[in-house]
């Protein structure tokens, strides 16, 4: 079916009890089966074991992947299957929405083992007990869900941001779950044709699964410029473009992306992309500021002026439009009889009273944890806790707008704050910095849930609930098996069986932060000035002309936390779909209907296979 959903010019125009009313009329099911028993308990089977393969890819690689679309996928076949053998009957959507909450939340919540933990362990040299480390996870996850609900009145009701990986996720259940209707088939076709080339692009790109399939001569390269390095080695200042992660990726799971994200947002990154990476990094490495070439060596140089530029750019956004937050918190003193201030989703929307109640109750056993467990005085845990609220701001614009949530570099930007704050104490930079990165982490996620629920009629408390079942379910499952792996031996860290990248570079930003600003280089300082000041110039010039500034910037300081070939390839994809609106004119051929009338479906499509498959094939290369 085709889902509803207002337009560019009304999301411009109405104003949020509009835009909330039209919801509520148009898009809103209220009386179908959501968070049930069946829905609740697939989601925690699901989430508990695709927690451990988020587990098992983050100790390889340092990255945390979505594994929404992965379990909507898996929970439909099953139930398909069990409807076929007579068992029982297939799932609704909202069932399939409530449970990929859980799951996801479940696959997430494995983060802190990936990075603050580890570090903290390997620089004290203690291993902390199972039971903490499990109700610290559950602790900051709870957390974020906490700030999260404050924001989704803003960023998905009101501001209605794309969410990429939950609008993925949203067109994937509603192709999954329309079978009847002509469009419906052929939306689904397309999202499967989408998966399929993305899944066999995957496919081809493992010398493994080549070679085990017999077929060698079919592998592609990882970067279409493998083929350039044969005969020569193109350089900027004296550093090949590979080592300034300038490539061209075989992988479409990034374009896929990019289709889902909007041309400003896009073009912002391409912009940022570049200035980094072909303009300021060579020039630094020339000059030895930077270290040597590589991502890592790079991105501890940028990644300060790129957050920097977040920062104020999400802050200024944000308060110079607070009558959402405002408006949030009055609606629990004001008179309900005052029509004009009637919020029209009250019976649907999780009750203001549990943000306002929860917060403060779990920030506190959060700063009890930290000062008790991890030797984090007090006043320093307390000051945490706002920064949570600021940095989820951060996380969830860029998430809400790029679907890539830069908990990293927040977590770098914490670090920097304590390192001020409590010169010399690496174990407290270490787990104020968790707090913050994973906090924000988890309230990002959970809005990335939430809008395919939005996008599908269904009831936000249901998610969640949800969501907090993922947590426990994930956390009793995860972590057992995280310390199995390494049996309390803590040298096992950083090994080749555990490599564990995230921890290494918190333990190493850690390590010079805590000496003080001063370990900075000069014109890293300049940076984050500068890019302070940009990201609020870029704001202003966006609210004067009414958002028609063509630069975000959230979009460019995001470039500058990440690889030149991941801005690159959303960029490709994000001018690609707009190239085909604008030349693909016949509403009846196969193309506009592809390319123009059904983007979202195609977009989804690719990431779901692409993403599904490249996990799998990452398991399995990992393993063999």
């Amino acid at each position: 079916m085709s889902i509803p959903h207002l337009t560019p010019e009304q999301i411009r125009t109405m104003t949020l009890e509009e835009k909330d009313s039209w919801w509520l009329k148009n898009v809103y099911k209220g009386n179908a089966p959501q968070l049930n028993l069946r829905s609740a308990l697939t989601g925690m089977a699901l989430g508990s074991v695709l927690s451990l393969t988020n587990l098992y890819v983050g100790i390889k690689t340092g990255w945390t992947l979505g594994v929404g679309v992965t379990s909507v996928i898996l929970s439909f076949a099953l139930f398909k299957l069990l409807s076929k053998l007579g068992v029982g009957k297939e799932m609704t959507v909202l069932e399939n929405n409530a449970m990929q909450s859980i799951a996801t939340s479940a696959g997430y919540m494995t983060a802190p083992m990936m990075a603050s933990l580890p570090a903290y362990m390997l620089v004290t040299g203690k291993v902390i007990p199972m039971w903490q480390t499990y109700w610290w996870i559950c602790a900051l996850s709870i957390l974020g869900v906490l700030f999260a609900f404050p924001l989704k009145k803003r960023f998905i009701n009101d501001e209605q941001l794309p969410f990429p990986e939950g609008y993925a996720a949203g067109i994937v259940l509603d192709s999954l779950h329309d079978d009847t209707a002509k469009e419906g088939i052929f939306k689904a076709k397309l999202l499967m044709s989408g998966a399929g080339i993305a899944a066999l692009i995957e496919i081809l790109r493992s010398e493994k699964i080549t070679h085990t399939l017999k077929v060698p001569f079919l592998m592609l390269p990882e970067y279409w410029d493998d083929f350039i390095y044969k005969f020569a080695t193109p350089a900027i200042m004296g550093t090949p473009l590979k080592d300034l992660t300038i490539r061209i990726d075989t992988s479409i799971v990034m374009v896929g992306t990019g289709g889902l994200m909007s041309m400003k947002t896009a073009m912002s990154m391409i912009l940022g992309a570049i200035f980094n990476y072909m303009i300021l990094a060579p020039w630094l490495i020339s000059q030895g500021i930077i270290s040597g070439p590589g991502f890592k060596n790079i991105t501890m140089w940028a990644l300060w002026g790129g957050t920097a530029m977040m920062t104020t750019s999400s802050l200024y956004s944000f308060f110079s439009k607070p009558q959402v937050i405002i408006s949030a918190f009055t609606r629990l003193f004001k008179k309900k009889e005052k029509a004009e201030h009637h919020d029209v989703l009250e019976k649907i929307e999780l009750p203001m009273w549990v943000f306002v109640v929860g917060i403060p109750i779990v920030g506190a056993i959060t700063v009890w944890m930290g000062h008790v467990w991890f030797g984090v005085e007090y006043w320093l845990g307390l000051i945490a806790i706002p920064l949570v609220f600021v940095f989820t701001l951060i996380a969830v614009n860029a998430t809400g707008l790029t679907a890539i949530t830069p908990g990293g570099a927040l977590g770098k930007l914490t670090q920097i704050t304590y390192s001020v704050l409590a010169p010399g104490n690496i174990s407290t930079n270490l787990m104020t910095a968790g707090i913050t990165s994973e906090v924000s982490l988890n309230a990002s996620n959970l809005l990335m849930d939430i809008k395919p629920g939005y996008m599908l009629g269904g009831k936000p408390r249901h998610q969640a609930i949800g969501h907090v079942l993922g947590v426990f379910a994930g956390g009793l499952v995860a972590v057992p098996v995280f310390y199995a792996i390494f049996n309390n031996d803590i040298t096992k860290f950083t090994s080749e069986s555990m490599p564990l990248p995230g921890a290494a570079i918190w333990k190493a930003v850690a390590e010079v932060l805590t000496k003080g600003l001063s370990t900075l280089h000069p014109t890293a300082q300049m940076a984050v000035l500068v890019g302070a000041l940009l990201g609020i110039i870029i704001e202003v010039l966006n609210q004067r002309t009414k958002g028609k500034f063509p630069i975000s910037g959230v979009g460019l300081g995001l470039a500058f936390v990440l690889k030149f070939t991941d801005s690159l390839m959303m960029a490709m994809g994000t001018f690609f779909f707009w190239v085909m609106s604008r030349k693909v004119k016949d509403e009846q051929s196969l193309a506009h209907r592809a390319f123009v009338a059904n983007q979202e479906t195609l977009s989804a499509g690719v990431i779901a296979g692409g993403s599904i498959v490249g996990l799998i094939i990452l398991i399995f290369e990992t393993v063999a």
